[in-house]
């Protein structure tokens, strides 16, 4: 057996180096705010976290839409004593676009409710995103047909305006 000198340490510091980084990477990754995407509306708000979900949940209500599902790690991950920053996903819908969609394709009907995202920026604001309903919808065109696309198109118009409303300063 050979004995390694010197080399051998410093190759496995390097190795540890390496293997921490991802974790290092996974822990920044909150540390920037949410960036606009391909298919996805992503809007920064001068909203903290708090407001801009209540002025959310209130833009839903008054487009006529629900909320129909809400989840979030934070709170799950407080009580593990790990602090994240605010993290929500409000999956908005109703039954008329569902019965419409229904209509149309069944398979499409895995994509409801199709949701928001708020995320708590490290200045203390926070950002709205969704995808875009078209963008969500449109792998069940050939399904579907235009009364499908026009269904999402329709969603679209919606959120637009749910976004618009619930961001406004």
């Amino acid at each position: 057996m050979r004995r390694m000198r010197g080399s051998g340490l410093a190759a496995i510091v390097v190795d540890l180096t390496v293997l921490s980084t991802p974790a290092v990477a996974a822990e920044a990754a909150w540390d920037v705010p949410l960036a606009p995407r391909a298919g996805w509306a992503v809007k920064p708000t001068p909203h903290d976290f708090e407001g801009l979900l209540s002025r959310l949940r209130d833009a839903v209500k008054a487009e006529g839409l629900a909320v129909v599902t809400e989840a979030g790690p934070t709170g799950a991950a407080r009580a593990r004593g790990i602090e994240i920053p605010g993290n929500r996903v409000l999956g908005v819908f109703n039954n008329v676009f569902a019965v419409r969609i229904l209509e149309q394709s069944v398979a499409a009907m895995i994509e409801a409710p199709v949701r928001f995202y708020v995320t708590e920026n490290p200045d203390g604001t926070a950002t709205l995103a969704y995808k875009l309903p078209s963008q969500v919808f449109a792998p069940y065109a050939d399904d579907g047909g235009q009364p499908l696309v026009d269904a999402a198109a329709e969603l679209d118009s919606h959120f637009a305006a749910i976004a618009a409303r619930a961001a406004a300063p």
